[in-house]
């Protein structure tokens, strides 16, 4: 399980500035790090959540979204009043690592 991960730049602890499609960059490279760190990598996910300032920016975060997840693991999609530190976007996966 990767906890909701937000748009943070991990050199400078702080959201990166921008719209949805810049956050939702972010995002997923935060997710990759984890995940590369567990000796997985983004193939491995299985179920994705997906939590929007606002539902509008659904297109636009689909179009970087479906960038990395080639795999097209299972997905929901809401829309939340609020999110950490002002972000636009939040994103929190379930990868399956099998063990060596």
């Amino acid at each position: 399980f990767v906890s909701g991960q937000i748009p943070i730049d991990p050199k400078t602890n702080k959201i990166v500035e921008g719209d949805i499609s810049i956050q939702t960059e972010q995002v997923i490279k935060n997710i990759k790090n984890i995940l590369t760190e567990a000796g997985a990598d983004i193939d491995n996910i299985v179920k994705t959540t997906v939590f929007l300032k606002n539902l509008k920016d659904f297109e636009k975060m689909n179009e970087v979204y479906s960038r990395y997840f080639k795999n097209k693991p299972a997905r929901s999609t809401v829309e939340v009043s609020d999110l950490p530190k002002g972000a636009l976007i939040e994103i929190e996966v379930l990868a399956i690592i099998e063990e060596k």
